[in-house]
């Protein structure tokens, strides 16, 4: 049996090896396949990593590269949060605290508590990796957008739009003056703009966003790139808006199809496209299509995010609306309820999310009254609720250049 420090020697001489097996660069959708085939030797590593208390730098890029991974092909937020916080450890114990990479580790922990809905925790991890840039960095340097993009992509979620959107508009500044009119990052940053102006009824400048930003991923990656599927995504929820229901299916569609094509079948963005597609079925009176769409999304968000997520609260809320077209407020009630306890719970009683699912719960009570007319009632609050709650995917930038 090997002591203490030869299994260190061996250990740190297995992550080199598995971090030179990796793809060079930055954890793309390309080359998932060969991640996942070194998944389990890098798990292992991480283990004696642990175990060992191995910190230095190539311990902790694996981390990373492994951490990038969970999150975006498996979303096991968990998993990726655990080995993130791992990383940031370590470069903050072995580096200056101004130094980049570590800038790089608070944006990638920051994005997994966004994924959460942990805006909190989130937007102090941000604003420190912004500053860190902004200090070491070129003022033009494509990392700073990145971060602006990200920052800008928080607040967005929280509809700060009017914080968000200088720091959106700032990042496509920079991008468009050092990179190349057609790279990703570009379209990045469009798709996350139009979504802004889409979220505030300014449908033709979303739309010519989104259309620019479809136009370069197209161009620039695989056809199957979960990107596309994004972009296709809120293209479609723009034109379901505007009741272009035909257009906005078939954007639907083939969004879903490359999404169970590229990621797991239980992965978030899976869900999300689900619940806009039975949320346009339900605007066509197609009820039954619409129901087992609306169970399957909640299928998904609660074995992925947990029971008492915000978005599990939302399926709850468009379900309970779905039970109450069809005449059957036994099945309705109790998702009401629960929609609201956990949307008090996790965003607060302000949140416009909890004061629309409020108001959709007082008049699923009030609709019993014989002087009110229910169908006027429901028509005018599903309207009201569907163009909140229609599911927006927003890219957000996974940097860990420097690791």
């Amino acid at each position: 049996m090997m002591d203490t420090a030869a299994q260190i020697k061996w250990v740190k001489m297995t992550i080199v090896a598995v971090n030179e097996a990796l793809p060079a660069g930055n954890v793309e959708f390309k080359n998932w396949q060969q991640y996942e085939r070194l998944l389990l030797s890098g798990l292992a590593c991480t283990q004696w990593i642990i175990g060992l208390q191995i910190h230095n730098t190539e311990t902790a890029r694996l981390l990373a590269r492994i951490a990038v991974y969970l999150e975006n092909a498996k979303a096991d937020y968990s998993q990726a949060e655990h080995f993130f916080l791992l990383c940031l450890a370590i470069f903050e114990e072995i580096l200056d605290k101004d130094d980049s990479t570590i800038a790089s580790c608070l944006n990638n922990l920051a994005e997994v508590y966004d994924a959460q809905g942990k805006y909190n925790e989130a937007e102090p991890l941000l604003i420190r990796s912004l500053a860190i840039r902004e200090k070491s960095l070129n003022k033009d340097h494509p990392d700073i957008a990145s971060s602006l993009n990200n920052l800008a992509g928080l607040y967005d979620a929280q509809r700060k739009y009017s914080e968000a959107e200088p720091l959106y508009l700032r990042s496509l500044t920079i991008r468009e003056k050092s990179l190349d009119k057609t790279h990703p990052d570009i379209a990045t940053t469009l798709n996350n703009l139009a979504r802004l102006y889409d979220f505030q009824g300014k449908y033709s400048e979303a739309e010519n966003f989104y259309l620019r930003s479809l136009a370069v991923y197209e161009k620039t990656l695989d056809k199957d790139h979960p990107h596309i599927a994004i972009s296709l995504n809120n293209l479609a929820r723009l034109y379901d808006a505007q009741s272009k229901y035909s257009e906005a299916e078939y954007l639907y569609l083939r969004c879903l199809a490359i999404q169970e094509k590229s990621l797991n079948t239980d992965h978030p963005h899976v869900a999300i496209t689900l619940n806009n597609l039975a949320l346009l079925y339900m605007a066509q009176g197609r009820y039954s299509e619409a129901e087992l769409l609306y169970l399957r999304s909640l299928t998904i968000q609660e074995k992925i995010l947990g029971k008492d997520h915000s978005n599990v609260a939302l399926s709850l809320n468009n379900l309970a609306l779905l039970y109450n077209a069809l005449s059957t407020p036994h099945k309705a009630e109790p998702l009401f309820i629960r929609s609201l306890m956990i949307l008090e719970k996790s965003l607060g009683k302000d949140h416009p999310n909890t004061k629309i699912a409020r108001i959709n719960y007082k008049n699923f009570v009030t609709e019993k009254s014989p002087n009110m007319s229910w169908k006027n009632i429901f028509q005018k609050i599903l309207a009201r609720f569907i163009i909140i709650e229609k599911r927006f995917l927003q890219l957000i930038n996974f940097n860990i250049k420097g690791i």
